[in-house]
């Protein structure tokens, strides 16, 4: 994993440019920010910076490690978008068949691979609809279901049953 204060992070690139304003703001997660909106920072940023309109840049795999290390120093305090940011970052990733640095490689997929432990670990704290979706979301992206990562980041259960009337008249 790129060190926080690696110069090379100067040299990866984000949807704005040059990601060396990256590493304060994976820094400011380490107090597990709440996110109750899309325009709270950190997460507005990262997002924005990282996952912009379903492209994905280096600075993309680079910050996944960050999340997930945060992530896993306590699960039960984590918001979703510790799940979602990593999730749909592979989705996008796979949707557009994004190539990884040799560096960022395997750092990436250690990361991932993570998720589906982290998932089982914040499952004694409590779960709305949109941390389950979340959730859900990233252990199918960490296991190479794209599709179906894509999938759960919308299933609410009313789309849910809606999904199952369609399915049983089939």
């Amino acid at each position: 994993m790129i060190a926080l204060d690696s110069p090379r992070w100067s040299e990866l690139r984000h949807a704005y440019g040059a990601a060396e304003d990256i590493p304060p703001l994976l820094r400011q997660l380490e107090a597990f920010p709440p996110h109750i909106s899309y325009d709270e920072e950190p997460w507005y940023t990262l997002w924005s910076a990282l996952c912009h309109q379903g492209d994905v840049y280096s600075a993309s795999f680079a910050a996944v490690p960050h999340v997930v290390r945060v992530l896993a120093t306590d699960p039960l305090r984590a918001q979703a978008c510790f799940f979602q940011l990593p999730a749909q970052i592979e989705i996008c990733r796979r949707n557009k068949d994004v190539s990884i640095a040799a560096d960022l490689r395997g750092p990436y997929f250690a990361a991932l691979s993570q998720l589906p432990g982290l998932a089982g670990a914040a499952s004694a704290r409590e779960w709305d609809s949109d941390f389950l979706c979340c959730v859900l979301s990233a252990v199918a992206a960490a296991k190479g279901f794209p599709s179906v990562a894509e999938a759960a980041q919308e299933l609410s259960p009313e789309i849910a049953s809606q999904f199952m009337e369609w399915f049983y008249q089939q």
